[in-house]
């Protein structure tokens, strides 16, 4: 294959656009319900799917011509197992969706269901894939692992001498962008929406936090709502609004090749992760794209308005080596030539997940971009979850991994975005190993004390930008993860913590917590109206909370301390931090006297937990730390060091200790207090990890992970936070009236695996006698009761309580293989709570009766 026998672009229709043209171009309304800006396929299917709901009064504005930016030159992959659920769910609709949109518009979209096929040649690329099989069938998709014979009999391209293994998927398929957009565009027509093409939006109108409409060089647009869709643009518009919309653009890479003899039409699309390429049929010839592990950002300085049908340089260079890697996969193809070598921008996001949803604090403004090349197979998903979320005001599911209010104000930097974006090409296909951060763009948040804990031998992930502890190895030359789904250092470093937490004292910097202060004489009545517990308690008390949506889902979960007679402080975990600040905002319009503001910069959150954290504190503080003086769920101010603190009792880990919630500027000194107090106490430090592990066996639940905005506290098990007699109303109680005294169909319960089995972290299926009844949604190994565990909402039509799970032979899939396992509704440990209590128990005692047997059947 030469790099001398590529052609130009001239295969491609230089005028493509002009395709859209036999639309009627009708005047500028004055005045719609609905705006989109943006033509390509995400825009256009947004506008299909708001039609579908009935709405008419929808106007799409394209500043050229539809689908010129990146949609034109797409691949057009339609690939269904994605990192979530949901990110499959919106593929998995897509492919449902093209089958049948001709029929329903009239225009082809040259969808063909080829299937799809992804090899393995080393062992830990054989791993991820049966996992993802696994995971898939959690989500409804099948995927099939099979040998590489049989990869070579579907694919007799393949050289195989070296696999181990294959996913097959039979669903998957690809589509023709181009006509799959006309398809949108038709059906959108037929509903009543206008499009406009060359119609640029100059800018977006808000007025008091509320969108108000958009101006066009024709004039101005009244309007309700808005979405912006405008793909590798929508970094620059978003920040003319102060809105973080965090993506940039980088270079794709494809060939096609000239034609290949006897090729089949409907050849299945090919992966091969490892070598980095992924190719597929397309008449007659072999289109072969790449994501290379070290990408080139493109578009820093900005990207002109009119780059319509546009490709940029091409790089051969670049891209040999992953061209050798196909031809050493495909040997046919050192015998054909190449008519085209192409180059063309796609945008991608910090973390490679989408940006879906509504401004943090505009009203009526969404946004749907940020798609990692993965647009194509999203996009009837996306554009049926855009028009719910537009019409009715939420989702018809938990989309927070896609959610933009993720988002945080410094990832609007273009430095720190085109840095990151050199990783995140090649992040799409690189081994998803347990605990895996970036490595680009790091260092962005620091806490206080990270000199301090790089020196006690932290090794750092990243979270919402912060350097975030993981786990700790010797002092002064910290322990990575080699890469493994298998018991690493980490594993034992982690463990030890976990041990040093449930045995002695432990020390965790969560400075990363978010802090919002909710002050005025209306604060109470707002934080009544959110929470579902009851927030009207006595100076230094502590709450928690979820605050729910209409339906009775969790928009969040937090803490909240009393602390002044109109004073709230409202502590929430790092990556939600904009979002509940947005949450606050929103509801406090309107409200009365109250004002909102994040104090989060100001404090840095020390955790001491563990049996001895009482006996630490007392050295360094001058404060009553007995059950008596200080109770659970109380925080006050204490003298410790040379320092002032706010201290919280409380625990995320099932054992006594306290958060002390320090100004930033005493963090250094308290700390090394603590530590230079604890060392005949043996104090260790601890990460993340450790703390995942703690909680898990304690059970208690993560936000995000365990719950979301679709599950209620009676579906996960927080009942006990719902104040039904508090005298004032709050959000979502309606709904959650209608479940009061049901039996759950839908219910979160605690999964272990108390044999011998691999490591588990997530999605793995659950099985019931012999039927798939859920998936678990966090997992880990609980060091405490000796095995994998983890929690899962598990299904039944006639409910899922005690008797149902006690009836049924639970089995949890990991990789393919089934692994007996035992579910229940109570924690796994310490059920009753008396570790939180202060009260000492052994802990062999405090384990599950059933787990605790079955590890004293497994034991020698």
């Amino acid at each position: 294959m030469c790099p001398e026998s590529a052609g130009h672009l001239s295969w491609i229709p230089r005028q493509t656009g002009a395709l859209f043209l036999r639309f009627e171009m009708r005047k500028l309304p004055s005045h719609v319900e609905y705006v989109i800006i943006g033509g390509g396929i995400i825009g256009l299917s947004i506008a299909y799917h708001l039609t579908q709901l009935g709405h008419r009064d929808v106007l799409l504005l394209e500043r050229d011509q539809l689908a010129s930016g990146t949609t034109w030159h797409a691949a057009g992959l339609v690939t269904q197992l994605r990192a979530n659920e949901n990110m499959a769910k919106l593929a998995q609709y897509s492919a449902e969706l093209f089958r049948d949109l001709e029929k329903l518009t009239g225009q082809a979209t040259g969808f063909r269901q080829s299937g799809s096929i992804t090899v393995a040649a080393t062992t830990a690329r054989l791993e991820e894939l049966k996992r993802g099989a696994s995971m898939g069938r959690s989500f409804g998709l099948e995927v099939e692992m099979i040998d590489a014979a049989e990869a070579k009999r579907r694919v007799p391209l393949l050289d195989v001498s070296d696999i181990l293994g294959a996913a097959w998927i039979a669903s998957d398929g690809m589509t023709n962008p181009i006509d799959t957009t006309r398809a949108f565009a038709a059906g959108a027509r037929q509903g009543g929406a206008t499009i406009l093409e060359r119609t640029p939006v100059t800018r977006i109108a808000v007025e008091n936090g509320r969108f108000t409409g958009v101006e066009t060089a024709e004039g101005i647009v009244r309007a309700e709502k808005a979405v912006i869709c405008t793909g590798m643009w929508s970094r620059s518009v978003g920040a003319d609004l102060n809105w973080t919309i965090p993506l940039h653009a980088a270079e794709h890479f494809y060939v096609v090749t000239e034609s290949i003899p006897d090729l089949p039409h409907n050849l299945p699309t090919i992966r091969d992760m490892d070598a980095r390429f992924y190719a597929k049929a397309d008449a007659g010839k072999l289109l072969v794209g790449f994501f290379e592990p070290d990408g080139k950002p493109w578009g820093m300085e900005g990207i002109a308005q009119d780059f319509s049908f546009d490709s940029l340089p091409e790089d051969f260079d670049h891209i040999e080596p992953y061209l050798s890697a196909a031809i050493e996969r495909m040997p046919a193809l050192a015998n054909v030539g190449l008519q085209l070598n192409f180059n063309g921008p796609e945008s991608f996001t910090p973390d490679n997940r989408f940006l879906l949803g509504p401004a943090p604090e505009i009203t009526g403004l969404y946004t749907a971009t940020g798609f990692n090349s993965c647009g194509i197979e999203s996009s009837g998903g996306a554009g049926k979850v855009m028009a719910e979320w537009m019409s009715k005001g939420q989702p018809s599911n938990d989309f927070w991994e896609m959610d933009v209010r993720r988002a945080m104000p410094f990832q609007r930097n273009r430095k720190y975005l085109y840095d990151r974006t050199i990783e995140a090409v090649g992040n799409l296909w690189v081994l998803h190993y347990p605990h895996k951060s970036a490595k680009t763009a790091r260092n962005v948040r620091l806490s206080p004390l990270h000199d301090r804990l790089a020196q006690a031998g932290a090794n750092f992930g990243e979270i919402a930008g912060w350097e975030r502890v993981q786990w700790f190895g010797a002092p002064g030359s910290p322990t990575s993860s080699h890469g493994t789904f298998g018991r690493d250092d980490w594993f034992r470093l982690s463990g030890e913590e976990h041990e040093a937490t449930r045995s002695g004292v432990a020390l965790f910097d969560q400075t990363s917590f978010a802090h919002l202060l909710v002050q005025g004489k209306d604060a109470l009545a707002l934080l009544q109206r959110l929470s579902t517990n009851d927030v009207d308690v006595p100076l230094g008390r502590i709450v928690y909370t979820p605050w729910l949506n209409e339906r009775g889902g969790m928009e969040s979960d937090v803490t909240i301390a009393r602390t002044g007679e109109d004073e709230f402080l409202v502590v929430t975990a790092a990556v939600q931090r904009i979002r509940d600040l947005a949450w606050l905002k929103i509801h406090a319009k309107g409200a009365g006297h109250v004002s909102v503001a994040d104090v989060s910069s100001g404090y840095t959150t020390l955790s001491v937990m563990g049996p001895r954290s009482r006996d630490l504190l007392k050295r360094v503080s001058p404060a009553d730390f007995s059950d008596d003086a200080f109770r659970f769920a109380t925080s006050r101010e204490i003298e410790i060091g040379y320092g002032l603190a706010m201290a919280f009792r409380m625990t995320f880990v099932g054992e006594l200790g306290w958060e002390l919630h320090i100004p930033v500027e005493q963090a250094l000194g308290i700390y090394d207090a603590l530590v230079a107090a604890g060392q005949d106490l043996g104090v260790r430090h601890a990460g993340y990890v450790a703390l995942n592990s703690l909680r898990l066996e304690a059970g208690y639940r993560d936000w995000g992970s365990d719950v979301g905005d679709e599950d209620t506290p009676l579906q996960s098990g927080l009942g006990f936070t719902i104040a039904w007699d508090k005298g004032s109303d709050f959000i979502g109680r309606f709904a959650l009236e209608t479940q009061r005294g049901q039996m759950p169909r839908r219910r979160l319960v605690h999964l272990a695996a108390p044999q011998a089995a691999p490591l588990i972290f997530g999605t793995e299926p659950v099985w019931r006698n012999g039927a798939l009844v859920g998936y678990l949604r966090s997992a880990g190994f609980g060091h405490t009761v000796g095995c994998g565990i983890g929690m899962g909402y598990l299904h039944s039509d006639t409910g899922v309580s005690a008797e149902w799970l006690s009836k049924g032979d639970f089995e949890i899939e990991i990789a393919g293989e089934r692994h007996a396992a035992m579910a229940t509704l109570r924690p796994l440990f310490d059920a009753k709570r008396t570790r939180v209590k202060g009260e000492w128990l052994k802990t062999e005692d405090l384990i599950h009766p059933e787990l605790r047997a079955a590890m004293s059947k497994a034991r020698p």
